[in-house]
């Protein structure tokens, strides 16, 4: 069948977005993987579909990894979806809601950028030490809507992303569901720098969303930083969290970054 798609990124993470209002599309796990295939697809990170809500939000948002699988939230993603949403809207609103698996995600476009208001982190791990590809590293856990682990480095640059990324990923603290990946350093107090291995996706990507809030909220605890905390992807944007703190739990957390069209088109799969 044909399908008409629109590709975007959020700080060089990118996704075929798809129109599933009409609730008729329904796409294997095999022809999402081709859409999302570089060579032989469209090429993306992932694939968002807007659907009907099913709660009282405006939409909601399902969305696969490049392997096919399908995850509960991604950042990057939801404000792309965000946007996109605004555009078949075509009402100039500059605020929408809609339900994902994590929770409903309020979004506010603002100029060039998108704020999130995310859902709040749980499932905290103190940090353990972990043998990730045979380096030993203090390994972080939250859950900021899918799970992330977050290691904490020196030298960003010289770190083997996909070999420690794939051990953390698969490791059997985190088994069965596994998790995502974060290698951050720290420039100064509030501000970071990261890469991300991320699951579904089996590699490293330009940005991850979720990756950023929660290495920034974990920062944020370990270090008795406030907010906000600012975040450069490898792709070079850098991302703002936000938060507040009542009863030493983290809530009211947002996340701000772009959101971008790349361009429209039609496939056969």
């Amino acid at each position: 069948m044909e399908l008409d798609f629109w590709k975007m990124n959020g700080a060089g993470n990118d996704f075929v977005l798809l129109d599933n209002r009409q609730g008729s599309l329904v796409l294997s796990g095999a022809s999402i993987a081709r859409l999302c295939d570089r060579n032989r697809g469209v090429g993306a990170d992932g694939v968002l579909l807007v659907e009907p809500a099913v709660a009282g939000a405006d939409f909601r948002m399902r969305y696969f990894n490049a392997d096919g699988g399908e995850a509960e939230m991604c950042g990057n993603g939801a404000r792309c979806f965000a946007r996109f949403a605004q555009r078949l809207l075509n009402n100039g609103t500059d605020s929408l809601s809609f339900e994902t698996p994590a929770g409903e995600i309020q979004a506010r476009l603002e100029g060039e950028n998108v704020r999130l208001q995310m859902s709040n982190p749980h499932s905290w791990q103190d940090p353990r030490a972990l043998d990730l590809a045979g380096n030993i590293r203090q390994t972080h856990f939250v859950n900021t809507g899918v799970p992330h682990a977050v290691v904490f480095v020196e030298d960003l640059n010289h770190v083997d992303v996909q070999a420690e990324g794939a051990a953390a990923r698969y490791h059997e603290v985190f088994a069965p569901k596994g998790t995502n990946v974060n290698f951050v350093s720290v420039e100064s107090p509030g501000h970071l720098a990261i890469r991300t291995y991320e699951r579904g996706v089996e590699g490293e990507t330009l940005a991850c969303g979720t990756g950023v809030v929660a290495s920034a909220l974990i920062h944020a605890k370990s270090h008795a930083v406030g907010s906000p905390v600012s975040v450069q992807v490898r792709g070079g944007d850098i991302l703002t969290v936000t938060f507040l703190i009542k009863d030493s739990n983290y809530q009211d957390v947002t996340l701000t970054g772009p959101a971008d069209f790349v361009f429209q088109g039609r496939i056969v799969i």
